[in-house]
């Protein structure tokens, strides 16, 4: 019940028509409920959605991507499945978070009998936390093994290596030519990278973790004490830091680029990464890789941008700063791949041998492939150091933004017990997350990484996706939504907006659904494939965030009261107390349904505060009007 109850009576105070001008201090014009916490500078929230989009993704999945689906052709497909799918999504998100102000569980008071797809959110987003600040703190431990004049990845000799170690330096400064068949030799860096940093040697298989590398312990402490100290505050933190860590990637991303094409044969990757090959876009696959690539680095699903926006003022620009953010998220990925790929062209060109036997993605591209293009380069140290630390603030402020949506998910329940001591909860979040990651620092812990990689926030994402979109339209109405979105921005949104909400990202979203489960593939490690009770357990984290829908309609249903219809269609509808969360800024149906409210038109309470009737005030009498005819037009 506590949730319920408005800010206002927390204290006492005056009602505000009866307080004279002379006597208002400066804090009855603010818009942000004080003691929930709000962004302290203007680009503040425009910083944080920047560098929660853009993150290890656009580095090592977008090009690689690219490459495989038709080089250049590929940009087809990705604008058209941005436009579809990626920027309405993203924008009924900030628009769901900044007219409630509130985080993904309490912005279900829009239709209590959803919660469950808020706790579904929470559990991805938590399940994702772990494993994803576990890639920071091998980040970490590659970006301290930079600190030195030789990088240890450069050479074989070392105790980690095997007889199977090549190395190309030694062949190449003896003017010595490769073997005929090096199929069957490794690098230095990928032995340095399995058998060292993973020391996967130790573990037979997923069921047999071995110990714990207390190196990599140590990082994942470091790692998870940087987060922590960085979400402190909220937003109000965060917020200062994301200045640092979502700008400077770009100025590390354009010097790597620089260094990148200048180099012999740099245009031969750039050429493999690029050349358009159309009869691609004939293929299912590829539009559907398009698809994937939109929703997982957009970011949307996970709550980040619902719990940015919930920290907005009523009438921020949203709209603007939609397409500012999945344009430059775009845009970001495409110059990503020209670094990547310059790069990897050179390598491939000193190897002698073609592009696509040196190209990876994921995590081998990031501690493999790219650690030992920079082994070739004068001053590696001094690139190795700057690319994984880009690679670090990429992470870092998407991890920021799954923090903030759990920690905000659950003190927006139980603001009077949590509110006041957010900093200690943050803490027992970190320290739990923290703890449920150590078997990741094992030498099995990258199975267990790939497993939670796989399936966490796989089908189960998009069912919440699908779902939300479904109960905004449809439960509680397109006419309703476009409304509130037009007492917030001063327009609706127009038929562009309003028909891919309707149909076509629902329908491209239950395709990629579809497919997701037709073309399953059980998941593997390099040689390694994973065992049955590892696939079921996999399945079961999808599931499981799926299965919070139904749990959670239960409850619901079973708050309410009469007959089992009459109980759904009660709990399918907004609570009394959904809306803005300031009364001055609820109008029409939203006026005076808060608990206690003390001004039976918020109009009035602006007009006196302002002076006269500013564009929001005519917008929200034009709302009011329009809900008046449609209330006549019902009677009739």
């Amino acid at each position: 019940l506590t949730s319920l109850i408005p800010c206002s009576l927390a204290q006492p105070v005056t009602p505000d028509l009866l307080v004279s001008p002379s006597s208002q201090d400066g804090d009855l014009g603010s818009e942000c409920p004080e003691d929930r916490g709000n962004w302290t500078g203007r680009l503040d929230f425009l910083l944080s959605c920047i560098g929660y989009c853009v993150g290890l993704g656009n580095v090592w999945r977008f090009p690689y991507r690219a490459y495989t689906n038709g080089g250049g052709a590929f940009l087809v497909p990705y604008f058209i499945m941005l436009a579809i799918c990626g920027i309405p999504i993203f924008f009924m998100e900030l628009s769901l978070g900044q007219f409630s102000s509130l985080g993904p569980l309490a912005v279900w008071k829009i239709s209590p009998l959803f919660k469950g797809v808020g706790m579904g959110t929470i559990l991805i987003v938590s399940l994702v936390a772990i494993y994803y600040n576990m890639i920071i703190a091998y980040v970490l431990f590659y970006l301290f093994a930079s600190l030195t004049s030789d990088l240890p990845w450069q050479h074989c000799g070392n105790w980690w290596n095997t007889d199977l170690c090549l190395d190309r330096h030694v062949i190449k400064a003896g003017n010595n030519t490769l073997p005929v068949n090096i199929s069957n030799t490794v690098s230095p860096s990928e032995e340095y990278w399995s058998r060292y940093v993973l020391h996967i040697q130790g573990s037979s298989g997923i069921g047999d973790p071995g110990r714990i590398r207390w190196n990599l312990c140590l990082c994942l402490l470091l790692s998870w004490t940087i987060v922590y100290l960085c979400i402190l505050k909220g937003v109000k933190s965060s917020g200062k830091v994301v200045y640092f860590t979502a700008t400077f990637p770009y100025l590390i991303l354009v010097m790597l680029l620089i260094r990148g094409v200048t180099l012999d044969g740099a245009w031969k990757g750039i050429q493999f990464y690029l050349t358009p090959q159309f009869d691609h876009l004939l293929s299912s696959k590829v539009w559907i890789e398009a698809a994937l690539q939109i929703f997982y680095s957009l970011g949307v699903g996970f709550g980040g941008l619902l719990t940015f926006a919930s920290y907005n003022t009523f009438h921020q620009n949203i709209y603007r700063d939609t397409f500012i953010v999945t344009l430059g998220n775009a845009i970001t990925s495409i110059l990503a791949g020209f670094a990547i790929f310059s790069v990897l062209g050179y390598m491939s060109q000193e190897l002698g041998v073609p592009v696509n036997q040196v190209a990876k993605a994921g995590p081998g591209l990031a501690f493999v492939v790219y650690p030992q293009a920079m082994t070739m380069l004068p001053l590696s140290p001094f690139w190795s150091f700057l690319f994984f630390f880009m690679l670090l603030t990429l992470g870092l402020d998407s991890q920021f933004a799954f923090m903030e949506t759990i920690v905000t998910a659950v003190t927006d329940e139980f603001p009077y017990y949590l509110r006041p001591k957010k900093a200690s909860f943050s803490a027992v979040i970190c320290i739990a997350l923290f703890l449920m990651g150590l078997i990741l620092t094992t030498e099995g812990g990258m199975y267990w990484l790939v497993l939670l990689d796989d399936y966490s926030a796989g089908f189960g994402l998009m069912v919440v996706v699908i779902t939300t979109c479904l109960v905004v339209t449809r439960v509680y109405g397109m006419k309703r939504f476009c409304r509130d979105i037009h007492m917030m921005l001063g327009f609706k949104p127009g038929p562009y907006f309003r028909a891919c909400w309707m149909v076509l990202s629902p329908a491209t979203m239950m395709a990629l659904l579809v497919y997701n489960i037709v073309k399953y593939q059980p998941s593997e490690y390099g040689s390694y494939r994973f065992p049955t009770w590892a696939e079921v357990l996999g399945i079961l984290m999808g599931v499981l965030s799926c299965l919070m829908i139904p749990m959670g309609m239960v409850v619901a249903v079973l708050q309410e009261e009469g007959t089992l219809w009459e109980r759904l269609q009660q709990a399918s509808r907004p609570t009394m107390d959904w809306g803005p969360s300031l009364e001055e800024n609820r109008t029409g149906v939203y006026v005076a349904s808060l608990a206690g409210s003390q001004s039976p038109k918020p109009l009035m309470v602006h007009m006196r505060k302002y002076g006269g009737i500013t564009s929001y005030e005519n917008t929200a009498i034009e709302v009011d009007r329009e809900m008046e005819e449609d209330d006549e037009e019902e009677s009739m």
